[in-house]
């Protein structure tokens, strides 16, 4: 069924049109990050708070705190159905039967629940916060970023006509089409949908996943949202992310348990999980520290994210680091997922999935024909690369608006992890402007990890 976007979006007049439609409408990484947290920290405490890195952008002179207010309680009155639950407990996930227990699935049905929020409003910024069991807690971070990215969608559109909505949503549907066709038929290609928190609304991310289903075939993966994983029956993609080191680093009692919480987070992980689940995030204190101090066993994984380091960069230290510890990186998966659009995706895999002849440079590859000129490339994987798709898959309106306004560009917000049991968290990362924390812990993880001051 072909969605009319302008007219439903034009024809907006009932009470609440939810966003969070059901708890599986959220990163697949974040129920399997659940279910390590029920198992290994049921009792520990956790907050989260909201943070616009656009400050310029005042969401609260935007979005009305009453209609977020309504968005995140019936949010929290959501419980997973039966038939959801029976999904997730007979699925295959990246072909294992059985990755959530039956014992966590009972929790999930009888006694899971989101906890409360605060909610108030700073200099045109939304203070938003969620404290609580790391349980209760946790789930709320995708929940939270995608109500707000498409209730700022939502009062965007309510400023124009039919007939401009119309055009807003040709151009993007255009726009689309123009990335997906240069994606198509390029041989030996990976990508998956990593969209969800900051997508326009859950209707044109639906449209989206299907669209690109269609168009790449079997160069489409699948997609991290669960629920339309469910709903269409498309693998869940997702791991882990940043907020596991950062909550072990915070609850370390002394600078020696902080410098090796990020293996234990994994000796932990891999308890509990085992094959295509096993993905390093080696970036939350620094990539290249973690590398350097990773025990033998750590090579053994099957593969790694990048997220804030260069992923040119971050890739070839990855095959330096595997083939220093005697692995094969050709069977080893490297994914990358920050920022990526089509021309990224083209020159990482260009770069990493095949041999690049004659002279030829990354910078060559924009569409299918490229790959297939055996004079400039082969295919002919130094290890086996994925682009995870993010906000401009799932929300790039740039230039779309019929009069000229920025005000459907996508927003740079995150949902983080502040401590854990009491204790502040922080977050390094391989951008020092992405650096998360109080100044004094932020420079005491610095000094730990021996990474130079911003």
């Amino acid at each position: 069924m072909i969605i009319n976007f302008a007219r439903r979006a034009h024809n907006h007049n009932w009470a609440l049109d939810p966003i969070t439609r059901s708890l599986l409408d959220t990163d697949f990484y974040k129920l399997l990050m659940l279910q390590f947290i029920w198992k290994c920290f049921p009792q520990t405490t956790a907050s989260f708070s909201l943070s616009n890195r656009a400050s310029e952008l005042r969401l609260a002179d935007l979005i009305d705190i009453g209609e977020l207010r309504e968005q995140l309680e019936q949010t929290r009155k959501l419980r997973f159905g039966k038939s959801e639950l029976i999904w997730l407990a007979g699925n295959t996930f990246y072909g294992t039967n059985g990755i959530f227990e039956p014992a966590f699935l009972e929790w999930l049905e009888h006694a899971f629940r989101l906890s409360d929020y605060e909610l108030t409003v700073q200099d045109g910024q939304f203070s938003l916060s969620f404290v609580g069991r790391w349980v209760e807690t946790t789930l709320w971070e995708i929940y939270a970023l995608s109500i707000i990215s498409e209730l700022r969608s939502r009062a965007s559109l309510k400023r124009l006509s039919e007939f401009e909505l119309d055009i807003l949503y040709a151009r993007a549907k255009t726009k689309l089409w123009e990335k997906l066709a240069r994606l198509r038929a390029v041989p030996g290609l990976s990508v998956s949908d990593f969209g969800t928190r900051r997508r326009h609304s859950f209707l044109w991310q639906e449209y989206v996943v299907k669209a690109v289903r269609d168009v790449l075939g079997s160069a489409f993966k699948g997609t991290s949202n669960t629920y339309l994983a469910y709903k269409h029956d498309l693998e869940a993609i997702g791991t882990n992310a940043h907020e596991l080191p950062m909550a072990l680093a915070a609850m370390a009692k002394d600078d020696e348990e902080l410098k090796t919480a990020q293996y234990r987070t994994l000796q932990l992980w891999q308890q509990t999980y085992h094959g295509e689940l096993l993905i390093l995030l080696p970036d939350t204190f620094g990539t290249t520290q973690f590398l350097h101090n990773a025990p033998d066993w750590v090579a053994s994984w099957t593969g790694q994210r990048a997220d804030s380091k260069d992923p040119y960069v971050a890739g070839d230290e990855y095959i330096r680091w595997l083939e220093q510890h005697g692995r094969d990186p050709r069977q080893k998966l490297f994914i990358a997922s920050d920022s990526l659009d089509v021309d990224t995706i083209l020159g990482l895999h260009s770069y990493f999935s095949g041999d690049l002849r004659n002279g030829a440079s990354r910078e060559e590859f924009s569409q299918a024909s490229d790959f297939l000129d055996d004079r400039k490339w082969r295919f002919q994987p130094r290890i086996r690369f994925s682009a995870g798709w993010g906000t401009l898959l799932t929300n790039d309106f740039r230039n779309c608006d019929p009069r000229g306004d920025d005000r459907f560009d996508p927003v740079n917000l995150v949902c983080k992890l502040n401590d854990a049991d009491g204790r502040p968290a922080v977050k390094l990362s391989d951008n020092f402007a992405k650096a998360l924390g109080v100044p004094v812990d932020v420079d005491r993880y610095r000094r730990v990890f021996r990474l130079p001051r911003a």
